[in-house]
């Protein structure tokens, strides 16, 4: 099973796991129709951390980890070693967002089985 899905594991500190082909898909309903606040102002930032901001989102792209979308909700946060990391704010995208669920069976049913077993 490694084998067979080794692009989805990341091999190095520089590498990123990838998975192909699966899209989140956006669907409007009655409650909530498409609002115009998933565009927003960029939060305010430096011209420091902006350049920052820039470096981080251009070397995800070059690793293809991410992909250019009309969302600008993101802020640096910078640790207190000095490195820093990029967060998104998308919680307003989450409310469009069509959730997969897959739920765990129950300990009890498992072990209910498992105990009529040889």
């Amino acid at each position: 099973m490694l084998r067979k899905n080794r692009p989805a594991f990341a091999i190095g500190e520089e590498a990123l796991g990838k998975i192909r082909g699966h899209d989140i898909e956006l669907c409007p309903n009655m409650e909530r129709p498409y609002p115009p606040m998933l565009r927003r102002p960029p939060y305010t930032a430096s011209l420091v951390t902006r350049k920052e901001i820039e470096k981080h989102i251009n070397e995800l792209l070059e690793m293809e980890f991410i992909r250019e979308i009309a969302h600008n909700e993101v802020k640096e946060i910078t640790w207190h070693d000095g490195k820093s990391r990029l967060c998104g704010d998308f919680r307003a995208l989450n409310n469009y967002t069509k959730a997969d669920r897959y739920p765990i069976p129950r300990i009890l049913h498992i072990l209910d089985k498992l105990e009529k077993s040889k």
